[in-house]
């Protein structure tokens, strides 16, 4: 899934939950979407996975380069490198973010 649509599902589900704060009714192309969206815990753990994996393919990389294993490029090894570092930082930028959102959430008076 792209970090596009599960943003927009993600906004989708906030929009939902403001309405129904507010006492208005959601519409129901909203429920029906919100039903059939993957957790947002699953896209997450599912992101959280992928980094691990570039990372773990970059480590690999590395050390087979430095043993001088055969078919493995510098050039390999530093494009896996940058693709685990963006992966990484975008990452850390969305965890900030949440952390952020749920502490102006809970800083909301009820």
């Amino acid at each position: 899934m792209t970090q596009g649509v599960e943003f927009n599902r993600l906004m989708l589900q906030m929009r939902s939950m403001q309405m129904e704060a507010m006492g208005k009714p959601q519409a129901p192309a909203q429920v029906q979407q919100n039903v059939n969206a993957p957790a947002f815990d699953d896209v997450l753990k599912q992101a959280v996975d992928k980094v691990n994996e570039l990372q773990q393919t970059t480590s690999e990389l590395q050390s087979g380069f430095e043993r001088g294993v055969p078919g493995i490029d510098l050039t390999d090894v530093m494009i896996a490198a940058q693709k685990s570092s963006v992966a990484f930082q975008a990452m850390t930028q969305v965890r900030n973010r949440l952390i952020n959102a749920y502490e102006d959430i809970m800083k909301m008076p009820i």
